[in-house]
C-alpha cells in the first residue's frame, strides 16, 4: 500500500463516477459525500455480497465451517427516527461523545484523539524566537510526519533547509496523551504559539431533530447513531413472527449519522454512512465460541473478495479498550493508504456484548461502572432511564430454559469496505497499446462480484455489421441480469483503458471473423489473456467466469 497516493485514488473516483463531494457545487459540505454512477454500483455489490453470504446463500441446516452447530439468519430494516428513550436506555444519550478541543486562536474545533503531534525544541532561529523551551508540535495533516516539521519550522521561524536544527523528543503521539499541565505547551494546527487550546470537553455525537408541529423539547427525537439497537427492540418481534431459535442472527444494512467532530480521510470518516450489522443471539454457556467463530468468519470474507492479507489484521481489543459490557471485542483493520506506515483503520468490530442490550431495554439505563443489574437512579431515588418494561428474555421449549440472550455483534461499515476495496484494487502497470507499444495504465482489479460493471461490448469498427452483432450480445448479457456497456467510440485500445479504470473485468469484441467463424474476442483485465468464445456461449462463459 505504500505506492498507492490516496490523492491518485481521490482523483480517479470523481473522474470516473465513483465519489463526489456532496454540494460541490456550493462549496460542499463536510463529512456527506455522493456516490456517482460506478460508485453507486460497487457499493451496491459490496452490500450485496454481504447480505448474499449472510443471509440469502446461508444453509440454517448445515453448520458452517468452524461454527458450533447450524442456526438461522433473518433480516430487518428498522426506522432511522425511533422513541427516544431508546437511545437513554442504550446509553447513547448519556455517553455517545467524543472528546474535542478548540483552538481559541483559529476557532478551529478537533477532536481530542486525531490531533497529532511531537515534543521539540529548538535554539536555533531568528532574534526573537530561539527557545529552549519543549513545545508539543501539532498537525491535522495527512502525512503526520511531514506536516509535523512543516509546522514546527512556522513555530521555530526557520527554512525548510535548517529543518535539521530542530530537535525532536519522542515520536508521533494523539494529543490526548498529555496530561493536563503538559496542554499548555501545545502548538494547535496553523498557530505558531502555545497555549491556544481549550481543555477537553464532551462533545455528543447525536443529531438532534424535531418530530411533529410544536418544536417544543418534548418533540426531540435523534437520527439514529446505529443500526443495532433497532434490531434490540424488535427482538420479541422477530422470536414470535419468524419461530427461530437461539442460536440466530438478525441482519441489517441501513444509514447511521454522527456528528463527527473533524470528519476526514475521505468517505472513511464521515457524518453520514452506512452499516452492515449483524445481531447474533446465543445462550450465555456458547457465546464465547461463536464470538470466535464471527471473529474468524468476518476476516475471511474480506479476503475472499480480495483485500490482501499484507494489508489486513484482525486486532483483539486490550482490556482498557473493551467497553464496560463487552467480554471482548476484535476489529478487522486495513491499512488504508492515507495512514502512516504501519497504522490500520477499523473496517468492522466484532463485540461480545453479552445481555447488556436485551437488559436495558427490559429494565432501564445501566451504570456504566458498577455491576450490570445496578440502575441509574434520579435525585428521587427513582430509575433514571426507565427501560421498556418488556420481557426480553427467551424461552427454549426443549430444555424448558428461560435466559437473557448474549449477543455477538459483527457491525460493519459498507462505505469503509467500499472505500478499502477501492484502495486495494487500485494499481499502475503496463499494457499494450494499438501498436502493440506497452503504455502505462491505471487498472481497477475488483473482484468480479464487486466490479460495478461486469462486461463491456465493442464492434472493432462502425461497420460491416459489427454494431448490430454486439448489440444482439449486449442484449443477451442485459437479459441474463448482467450489468454491462456497449461502446462503438474510439480505437480498441483506448477503449480497452477505459473499461480498466473502472475495473470492468471484461471486454468482448466484436471483430471482422465474427460473421464468418460465429465467435467472438473476450479480454481479460488482469491478464491480459484474449481467448476466442462462441457467440451463443458467451453469456454462459461470463456468468460462469462470475462464479469461479
Amino acid at each position: 500500500m505504500a505506492t498507492k497516493k490516496m490523492d491518485d485514488i481521490v482523483s480517479l473516483s470523481k473522474r470516473r463516477g465513483f465519489l463526489f463531494q456532496s454540494s460541490e457545487i456550493y462549496g460542499g459540505f463536510q463529512g456527506f459525500w455522493d456516490y456517482g454512477p460506478m460508485g453507486v454500483e460497487l457499493k451496491r455489490n459490496v452490500k450485496e455480497a454481504w447480505w448474499r453470504d449472510m443471509i440469502t446463500a446461508h444453509d440454517e441446516f448445515t453448520a458452517p465451517a468452524g461454527a458450533p452447530t447450524s442456526f438461522n439468519m433473518v433480516g430487518v430494516e428498522t426506522s432511522i427516527i425511533m422513541n427516544p428513550q431508546v437511545w437513554k436506555c442504550s446509553g447513547h444519550y448519556d455517553l455517545f461523545h467524543d472528546m474535542m478541543v478548540d483552538c481559541k486562536a483559529t476557532k478551529k474545533r478537533y477532536r481530542f484523539d486525531q490531533v497529532r503531534g511531537r515534543w521539540a525544541t529548538c535554539t536555533y532561529g531568528s532574534a526573537d524566537k530561539p527557545s529552549d523551551e519543549k513545545l508539543y508540535i501539532t498537525t491535522m495533516a495527512e502525512d503526520p510526519e511531514e506536516g509535523v516539521v512543516a509546522a514546527a519550522l512556522g513555530v521555530f521561524g526557520l527554512k525548510k533547509k535548517y529543518a535539521d536544527k530542530i530537535e525532536w523528543h519522542g515520536g508521533l503521539t494523539t494529543l490526548d496523551t498529555l496530561s493536563s499541565d503538559d496542554l499548555p505547551n501545545a502548538v494547535a494546527p496553523d498557530v505558531q504559539e502555545p497555549g491556544t487550546f481549550t481543555a477537553p470537553r464532551e462533545f455528543n455525537l447525536m443529531f438532534k431533530t424535531i418530530v411533529g408541529a410544536l418544536g417544543t423539547d418534548d418533540d426531540a427525537a435523534f437520527l439514529r447513531p446505529e443500526t443495532a439497537q433497532g434490531i434490540f427492540v424488535n427482538f420479541k418481534n422477530v422470536c414470535d413472527s419468524s419461530r427461530v431459535k437461539i442460536p440466530f442472527g438478525v441482519a441489517q444494512i441501513g444509514k447511521s449519522f454522527r456528528n463527527e467532530i473533524t470528519p476526514r480521510n475521505f468517505t472513511f470518516r464521515s457524518r453520514e454512512f452506512e452499516q452492515m450489522e449483524i445481531e447474533f443471539f446465543c445462550h450465555p454457556d456458547s457465546s464465547q465460541e461463536w464470538y470466535s467463530y464471527w471473529r474468524d468468519r468476518r476476516m475471511a470474507w474480506y479476503k475472499d473478495l480480495g483485500l490482501s492479507g499484507d494489508n489486513l489484521i484482525l486486532r483483539e481489543h486490550h482490556q482498557d479498550e473493551l467497553s464496560h459490557y463487552s467480554t471482548g471485542t476484535a476489529d478487522v483493520e486495513y491499512a488504508f493508504p492515507f495512514l502512516p506506515a504501519g497504522e490500520y483503520g477499523e473496517l468492522e468490530g466484532v463485540a461480545h456484548r453479552g445481555d447488556f442490550d436485551l437488559r436495558s431495554h427490559m429494565e432501564g439505563k445501566l451504570d456504566e461502572k458498577s455491576n450490570p443489574l445496578t440502575l441509574q437512579l434520579d435525585a428521587d431515588g427513582n430509575p433514571k432511564h426507565k427501560g421498556s418494561g418488556k420481557d426480553l428474555t427467551y424461552f427454549d421449549d426443549q430444555t424448558r430454559d428461560r435466559f437473557t440472550p448474549h449477543v455477538i455483534e459483527p457491525s460493519a461499515g459498507a462505505d469503509r469496505a467500499t472505500l478499502a476495496f477501492l484502495c486495494e484494487a487500485y494499481h499502475v502497470d503496463e499494457a499494450p497499446d494499438d501498436k502493440g507499444e506497452m503504455q502505462s495504465r491505471t487498472v481497477l482489479r475488483f473482484h468480479p462480484r464487486l466490479a460495478p460493471i461486469k462486461a463491456a461490448v465493442f464492434p472493432l469498427i462502425k461497420k460491416e455489421g459489427m454494431p448490430e452483432a454486439a448489440l444482439d450480445v449486449y442484449r443477451d448479457l442485459k437479459q441474463a441480469g448482467l450489468n454491462v456497456v456497449y461502446s462503438q467510440q474510439g480505437a480498441i485500445g483506448r477503449r480497452y483503458r477505459q473499461q480498466d479504470e473502472i475495473g470492468t473485468p471484461w471486454c468482448i469484441t466484436i471483430d471482422g471473423d465474427t460473421a464468418t467463424d460465429g465467435a467472438v474476442t473476450v479480454r481479460d483485465r488482469d491478464s491480459l489473456e484474449q481467448v476466442r468464445v462462441p457467440v451463443k456461449e458467451v453469456t454462459a462463459e461470463i456468468q460462469r467466469r462470475l462464479r469461479g
